[in-house]
């Protein structure tokens, strides 16, 4: 075969395997595939509407059902810089292309949306992009957030104005050419937004239809628990099986029994919700706990029973890299297990933990401090246990007190060590978690 002739297969090639590539991303399943193709559009369903706001808030003015749609659709959580103003933007997001930050959406003018008009919000919303033409990167989950009604995010417009106005110029995002390129975002967004409105699913039960609009369109809950492909899309072929979201890891909530949610009870699934705790499961902290904070727990009931229907129908995906929770209780006092983990472990844990945890796992006294059966604890990477340790984990929608912050108190070695000890002794599989990765985590406080 002549050179001529080797050049031009090779290029053929390329070509195939490039279109082969594009064919599978753009033949990718959206996040409601797994339900059928059963739809209908919203004006001819004929059970109870499965957007808007829940009935006992039917009657509410076009305000108080912003102000409720605005809470599910979880805003504040990212437009709120630590210490900052509500909605007034700021907050730092990490990516490995660099650092995006949320911006202002509060009216003022000049720093905000004030000069907005409900169209250009609409448009921002359906489509990720400004009023100037410019897209927005889908960190803002546009791509979730085009599932919803014209007439909600109208609503949430209204509320947003409401806001008190706070002038606050947002840092200008740091990221690597050529993710800084905002005209790429056009190309993804064509690829990936399906710029489509909620079609309920005649298939299922109008509760099962209120549970999907919340969790794709209001809740974006695939935005963390659902894998990302090359491209930074959702991989809906492993839909909600867990992903690692910034530096925390969303766990695996599809109906698989050993690494998802399907052994959890529907009670437990909403207790979970609207605490961020669920019984010999464990304790919510980082974005979750975030999100249960400022949205989940300011649901009506009947909202998280609709939830739970739904996430409950998530067909199970089995994340290998996750063992079976550990249940069964560790054996009590700290002699049996100096030589079962690293030493160092054992006595930072003793000296910082066994008083709430106590030696076998578990508290009768405080449940919420309860190690046994947390996912966290049975996570061999031990990433969320790391960023608990160092950061904490707040007080939650409960009140009831949270761990407190560990990283000022502690070397790399040692947190690294407590983390390792804690998994080995009350976790499925002891975590091999590094003085370097500590150091990583400890990098994004």
């Amino acid at each position: 075969m002549s050179a001529r002739s080797r050049w031009l297969l090779t290029i053929a090639l390329v070509g195939v395997v490039l279109l082969a590539a594009v064919s599978w991303y753009l033949s990718a399943p959206g996040p409601l595939s797994f339900a059928g193709t059963d739809t209908v559009r919203l004006a001819d369903y004929k059970e109870s509407n499965p957007t808007g706001v829940p009935g006992e808030l039917a009657q509410s003015d076009v305000i108080g059902r912003g102000r409720y749609l605005t809470v599910a659709a979880d805003c504040q959580t990212c437009h709120t810089a630590e210490g900052g103003a509500p909605f007034a933007g700021g907050r730092a997001f990490k990516t490995g292309f660099g650092t995006l930050y949320s911006s202002n959406i509060t009216p003022d003018r000049a720093t905000g949306i004030g000069a907005w008009s409900g169209g250009d919000f609409l448009r921002a919303v359906h489509e990720g992009v400004r009023p100037d033409g410019s897209h927005l990167y889908p960190a803002f989950p546009y791509a979730a957030y085009t599932y919803l009604t014209d007439d909600d995010v109208q609503a949430i417009w209204a509320y947003l104005r409401t806001v008190p106005a706070v002038k606050n110029p947002t840092p200008a995002n740091a990221l690597a050419f050529p993710f800084n390129q905002r005209w790429l975002m056009g190309l993804w967004s064509a690829l990936f937004n399906p710029d489509r409105r909620f079609a309920p699913n005649v298939r299922h039960g109008p509760e099962w239809n209120r549970g999907a609009y919340l969790a794709e369109a209001l809740g974006h809950c695939g935005d963390c628990h659902t894998p990302r492909n090359l491209l930074q899309a959702l991989d809906n072929r492993r839909k909600f099986s867990g992903a690692l979201t910034g530096d925390w890891q969303a766990y695996n909530i599809t109906s698989d029994r050993t690494s998802g949610v399907g052994a959890w009870g529907a009670e437990e699934l909403s207790q979970y919700l609207m605490t961020g705790h669920a019984a010999s499961h464990g304790t919510a902290s980082g974005p979750m706990r975030e999100a249960v904070d400022f949205s989940l727990s300011k649901l009506a009931p009947s909202d998280i029973q609709a939830l739970v229907t739904y996430v409950r129908s998530v067909p199970p995906i089995t994340s290998s890299e996750f063992p079976a929770v550990r249940t069964q209780v560790a054996e009590a006092g700290p002699a049996s297990r100096q030589g079962s983990a690293d030493a160092l472990g054992a006595q930072v844990f003793a000296g910082a933990c066994s008083g709430c945890h106590g030696w076998t796992g578990r508290n009768p006294l405080m449940d919420r401090a309860t190690l046994t059966g947390a996912r966290a604890v049975n996570d061999p990477t031990a990433v969320n246990a790391v960023q608990i340790i160092l950061k904490g984990s707040g007080s939650g929608s409960s009140g009831v007190g949270g761990m407190p912050a560990f990283g000022g108190g502690y070397s790399d070695a040692e947190i690294a060590a407590v983390a390792n000890y804690v998994t080995a002794t009350f976790g499925a599989r002891a975590s091999t978690v590094t003085p370097h990765a500590v150091a990583q985590l400890r990098d994004t406080l």
